[in-house]
């Protein structure tokens, strides 16, 4: 008997449908919901205006403390009690914070949905925000940024962050905050930031079973209590570019390694040319089979990865490259990667390397949106955004649609060598003089 047999091939690829999306306004909020037709679990997630864009300047990090806070107890009921009675539903909160929004969500059984909806919003509009409970989360917060701000990354992802939207404005401060901000939080802080940004209605979004679902009931739960009305809205940051590059060094004596970290400025999310974009950083930076990976990985072996691509939120976006080197090796590194970032504004990509993008995110894209929590963060993107119902359903074939013309055309207008800035995290002392001799641009000490 032979145990070799013959390697099936490839199925023919399934048609990918994003579920129709349903919109309705219940009890001053509006829902946004998905059809799972036969699908058992549901997800109910609470969509509020209220991320780390919305928090005072030197006040950053608010967010991440009322995250942790709000799973310390209610007005009706204490920590223990409230654990309890989430736990009975199997289920647990689920807090996310980005730029735009804080999200609160839980994933059910369909005939526990409203029940977890009940807790959900009990949670987020009536938390009991103990003073020593705050001080308590405050100080485990600022414990856990030390510890992750004691590795390399984070103080040159911060340098960068403040040298490309400027350090007297919030998004130009890491989203998190840092050690010495939520350090600095006191317990009115949190209270005001609740009481300004966590009583408006909000979104609520279900992905579920919709014939089993009563969306109507689940918005006056979601919403009850709830006023205010929607949050003032602002438009898109100008995209501002410096005018010439600049290398930021951020000193970390006695490094085996050198952290970089490059980026400009970039459009943000809703800009039309998002996905040809997309795809012009998947194909410089946004893959393992990148160029930037190939050629500084493989070709020059100066590191274990590197990755570049462009992200966005809705008033800003970015493009921002990020690697580790070894210090003997930082300044030849830093060199290639800003000629590889040049050579494809300069000429674009090519069919066979587009080819291999569209189909490495169109099929991502496919698999990544199957479940009802997926679904569920899909349908807070055409919230927070702006975009069209129809915009998940349209995507797949947007990706595979898009052209080299296309691509290459947004290369060139999105991608700015010339204005980079170039901030390298190391020992100053043994890589400065090599980094001055790369001519990329002024060496500057750069602190945090």
């Amino acid at each position: 008997m032979s145990l070799i047999a013959e390697r099936p091939g490839p199925g023919v690829a399934r048609p990918y449908r994003f579920p129709t999306v349903t919109r309705r306004t219940v009890a001053g909020g509006e829902v946004v919901a998905a059809h799972l037709p036969g699908q058992n679990l549901a997800v109910a997630l609470l969509l509020l205006d209220a991320g780390a864009g919305r928090e005072p300047l030197g006040r950053e990090g608010l967010g991440g403390v009322i995250a942790k806070a709000v799973e310390e107890g209610t007005a009706q009921r204490d920590a223990t009690a409230y654990a309890l009675a989430i736990e009975a539903l199997g289920t647990e909160l689920v807090t996310g914070l980005d730029w735009d929004s804080f999200q609160v969500s839980v994933q059910v059984p369909v005939d526990r949905l409203s029940a977890a909806v009940e807790l959900l919003a009990e949670a987020v509009r009536t938390p009991r925000l103990d003073p020593a409970d705050i001080l308590r989360v405050r100080d485990d917060e600022a414990t856990a940024l030390r510890m992750d701000w004691a590795n390399p990354g984070p103080r040159a992802d911060a340098v960068l962050r403040a040298d490309l939207y400027g350090a007297d404005v919030r998004h130009g401060r890491p989203m998190y905050g840092d050690p010495d901000s939520v350090a600095g939080l006191e317990v009115d802080d949190v209270r005001v930031f609740h009481s300004e940004w966590f009583l408006r209605p909000g979104t609520l979004v279900v992905a579920g079973d919709l014939e089993r679902i009563d969306l109507d009931a689940l918005g006056a739960a979601a919403f009850a209590g709830a006023g205010g009305g929607p949050a003032p809205q602002e438009g898109p940051v100008p995209v501002t570019l410096r005018e010439g590059r600049r290398i930021l060094l951020v000193d970390r004596p006695g490094s085996v390694q050198s952290t970089l970290r490059l980026g400009h400025p970039a459009p943000h999310r809703a800009h039309p040319d998002h996905v040809p974009t997309s795809l012009a950083g998947t194909v410089l930076g946004g893959a393992f089979t990148s160029r930037l990976n190939h050629l500084i990985r493989e070709v020059h072996g100066y590191t274990y990865g590197i990755r570049g691509d462009f992200g966005a939120s809705r008033r800003f976006g970015r493009f921002a490259v990020a690697s580790g080197v070894q210090t003997a090796v930082t300044a030849p590194a830093l060199v290639e990667a800003v000629g590889e970032i040049a050579r494809t504004q300069v000429t674009g990509v090519t069919e066979e390397e587009l080819a291999v993008a569209r189909s490495w995110r169109a099929g991502q894209l496919s698999v990544e949106l199957q479940s009802p929590r997926a679904i569920a963060s899909a349908l807070t993107t055409l919230v927070v955004h702006g975009l069209p119902d129809d915009y998940h359903a349209r995507l797949r074939e947007s990706l595979l649609s898009a052209d080299v013309e296309q691509v290459s055309a947004a290369a060139a207008a999105h991608l700015r060598p010339e204005a980079l800035t170039l901030v390298v995290e190391g020992d100053a002392a043994v890589i400065r003089d090599e980094l001055v001799a790369t001519g990329l641009g002024e060496v500057v000490d750069a602190t945090v």
